[in-house]
């Protein structure tokens, strides 16, 4: 992780590609804040099998804890949250300060959990605290980067999703083989309360700094009520496909994220440090870059054609369906590992072009809104339902598959990848007729 981190071409470079040095400085405070948001989301994937072990858990609870526990409060607040955000009079960066707050010490709290249920009350709490985060961060970007850039800087931002993941893999893998899960949890957890409070001293509302006129202009604008927002936002068939298309994406992903490292645990005899620190390096790199080169690649071809904003992700989930099976299906683990690579890579380049075309297919009063309906259908649908799923179907075919229980729920995950790339496709076609300029 000491390597420089590049922006996408216009993001971080001159202000002349119009991107100020306050918004280059909001882009890497915010991607920070969504590294932790993942790493104290995400890390409960490493710690799962020494949880399960110490509370004596099925795998139907463990899925319970790592899906609906915390995606259902997500879901819920998610769009409230959004429209909040989205009133002219919000500040948003104290709303992202506030939020960071709540998740990071709801995160420290679930290494004092004693029991299932306590636990489950926790990662609620962290549901309830990470539902402030991405609404107000897309809506922060989108009022500060040209729409020519929007896919890059979404991108840019969407990358906080394989670094915390990666970190959290990491992290709680080797903090847990030398001190218990317990103490990992609790060590993830403080270093977002100070993060919080260096979020307020260094970003800036934009909304603070407008001209008088432009402060004037967004004055008369009348605010849409949540109805009518949603109104716009369904009115957009664009919009529902991506919908549905990025609801898959997460429902597979959030279940992939937990059970193949429990897959390279039970099938592979993998230590949990071993398996966190091989699928953090070599997949979460992987799907680090992928997200990276999604956003750059929407923005350079959606420039002449918009279709094409969505035409990797689109045709290239497709392709590597076949690759990610049979990843799943060799025996030794380190060319099951190689083969999961280019998956990784291509399933995490939908972030940036999906989230950029939704801030653009409706009007500003209406971003936020849009973001969390985006994230409700992803998460409640993707992470509410993929790992205990996943879990549930490993449950009813562990009398069957034994301990390969696991790497069967995947086989059929692989081929499910063909349903998002389908549903891109279908968007790709209406973005010509259906994205907003500004």
């Amino acid at each position: 992780m000491n390597q420089k981190i590049a922006f996408p071409q216009g993001i971080g470079s001159q202000p002349a590609d119009g991107v100020s040095a306050q918004t280059r400085t909001m882009l890497w405070l915010l991607l920070i804040v969504y590294i932790f948001n993942f790493l104290d989301r995400q890390i409960v994937n490493i710690l799962a099998e020494p949880i399960k072990a110490d509370l004596g858990l099925s795998d139907t609870e463990l899925g319970l804890l790592a899906g609906p526990a915390f995606a259902v409060f997500y879901a819920l607040l998610g769009i409230p949250i959004a429209r909040y955000a989205d009133k002219d009079g919000t500040n948003r960066v104290r709303l992202i300060a506030l939020s960071l707050t709540i998740w990071s010490a709801m995160t420290a709290v679930c290494g004092l959990a004693q029991n299932f249920v306590q636990l489950l009350f926790a990662r609620i709490g962290v549901g309830v605290g990470e539902a402030g985060c991405t609404p107000a961060a897309h809506s922060l970007i989108s009022d500060s980067v040209p729409p020519e850039k929007r896919s890059s800087a979404i991108a840019f931002y969407g990358m906080g999703v394989p670094i915390g993941s990666l970190l959290g893999l990491i992290i709680g893998g080797v903090i847990n083989d030398l001190y218990g899960w317990r103490v990992a949890l609790m060590l993830v957890g403080v270093p977002g309360l100070m993060l919080a409070l260096v979020v307020l001293f260094l970003m800036r509302e934009p909304r603070h700094s407008r001209s008088a006129e432009a402060a004037a202009t967004a004055a008369a604008i009348v605010p849409l009520s949540t109805r009518e927002a949603l109104r716009e936002i369904f009115a957009s068939r664009a919009y529902i496909y991506i919908l549905i298309a990025s609801s898959v994406v997460a429902f597979l992903g959030y279940g992939k994220g937990l059970w193949t490292i429990s897959f390279f645990i039970r099938s592979h005899g993998l230590s949990t440090t071993e398996a966190g620190l091989s699928m953090a390096v070599v997949l979460g790199l992987a799907a680090a870059l992928g997200t990276w080169l999604g956003g750059k690649l929407a923005d350079k071809f959606g420039a002449r054609d918009k279709r094409h904003i969505l035409t990797f992700p689109a045709f290239g989930m497709a392709i590597v369906a076949p690759i990610l099976f049979l990843g799943y299906h060799m025996e030794h683990w380190l060319v099951a590992m190689a083969l999961l690579v280019v998956p990784s890579i291509v399933n995490n380049a939908y972030y940036g072009p999906a989230y950029g075309c939704v801030q653009g297919l409706v009007r500003p009063q209406a971003r936020a809104v849009a973001a969390s309906v985006m994230l409700f259908g992803q998460n409640l649908i993707g992470l509410g339902l993929g790992p205990f799923l996943f879990g549930v179907l490993s449950d009813a075919l562990a009398p069957v598959a034994g301990q390969e229980s696991v790497r069967w729920v995947l086989y059929g995950a692989a081929w499910l990848g063909l349903i998002p790339a389908f549903f891109f496709w279908r968007a790709s076609l209406r973005l010509k007729a259906e994205l907003k300029s500004g």
